[in-house]
């Protein structure tokens, strides 16, 4: 392990040994013409694995939510989702800037979900004044919290109850899967598209798959290209992919563990901390930016916010977890 403990995201691994034998080994060929026999075999692999017809791999996530937004609604129409949000947040508004979507945010609820009789108030009647609304887009995990398969089904129920398309924001959905002792199939029925991503706790270094039906998937792949998403020998890449769904799907509970053994260590020395699944978050009181430059200098590496967020990846073992609730408890 690296005498450095990242704890800013799941973003920051690293390609092991295996996966960039891998890499260096795949068989190529020009995506953009359909030809990359690695690429083309990541794509149905992960299909099959979710129960859907077809794949199409992204440079990244926030392309692939865009994509599918996109897919789904056009100019003007209106997607409703959480105030917490990725696509919402931290998705530099591409949904309004490039699709002219109109986004409708609700509150979510402590427990990350969105109450449904809200949703159900906020979907426009068919009416010239109002945006036409057509999507409804949910998130698992956000922030570490996982919803349900009792609530997604009622939710993709709602969606359906009034001719919505639903869309899933997996980018964590493997670590969803993994909490509720299931499959990611069973987790996802009855969407229209799931986004998921290869390169936060799975360990791929770039790359997000976006699946969904045949028909769906061929809007995907014209918009992404007219988003400079379209890629040539990008099997290198896939190969990738393919590695972290045979290799680290099975690893993530570790993941979880550390985190919840994180959270302990921070409880005993009087921090509060919440745990959900790989993500810790300890609200401060002091100065964030001090307690990083103090982590920091124990090679503990955090991001400054208020509301501290931490996160366990393969690239933290237990040594890692001791050492930075050693660090946090020299901080004075």
């Amino acid at each position: 392990m690296s005498t450095i403990v990242d704890l800013r995201s799941d973003t920051v691994t690293r390609p092991p040994a295996g996966m960039r034998r891998v890499m260096a080994e795949a068989e190529v060929g020009d995506d953009v013409f359909g030809d990359d026999p690695t690429v083309n075999r990541l794509q149905s692999q992960a299909a099959d694995l979710f129960g859907l017809e077809a794949g199409l791999f992204f440079p990244s996530g926030t392309q692939s939510n865009l994509a599918a937004l996109m897919a789904h609604c056009g100019r003007g129409d209106e997607v409703l989702l959480g105030q917490e949000a990725h696509t919402y947040v931290h998705e530099a508004g591409g949904a309004a800037v490039l699709g002219s979507i109109h986004m409708h945010t609700l509150a979510n609820r402590a427990d990350g979900t969105l109450d449904l009789d809200e949703v159900a108030a906020a979907i426009k009647p068919d009416d010239p004044h109002l945006a036409r609304t057509r999507l409804l887009t949910l998130e698992n995990t956000i922030g570490g919290r996982v919803l349900s398969r009792t609530y997604l089904e009622q939710a993709v129920g709602l969606a359906r109850q009034h001719g919505l398309a639903a869309h899933l924001d997996g980018a964590r959905i493997f670590n969803a899967a993994a909490a509720l002792r299931t499959d990611v199939k069973t987790l996802c029925a009855g969407f229209d598209s799931v986004s998921v991503c290869l390169s936060k706790g799975l360990g791929a270094p770039v790359g997000t798959l976006l699946l969904g039906s045949a028909g769906f998937i061929a809007s995907a792949v014209r918009i992404r290209k007219m988003l400079g998403g379209g890629m040539r020998q990008v099997g290198v890449l896939a190969a990738a992919g393919l590695y972290a769904l045979e290799h680290n799907v099975g690893r993530l509970h570790l993941d979880h563990a550390s985190a919840a053994r994180l959270a302990e260590g921070l409880s005993a020395l009087g921090l509060p901390a919440e745990c959900h699944t790989n993500m810790v978050f300890v609200r401060l009181t002091g100065d964030p930016q001090a307690l990083a430059a103090h982590l920091g200098r124990h090679g503990i590496l955090v991001l400054p916010e208020r509301r501290m967020r931490l996160v366990t990846h393969l690239d933290v073992d237990a040594a890692g977890v001791e050492r930075a609730v050693a660090a946090f408890g020299t901080y004075r």
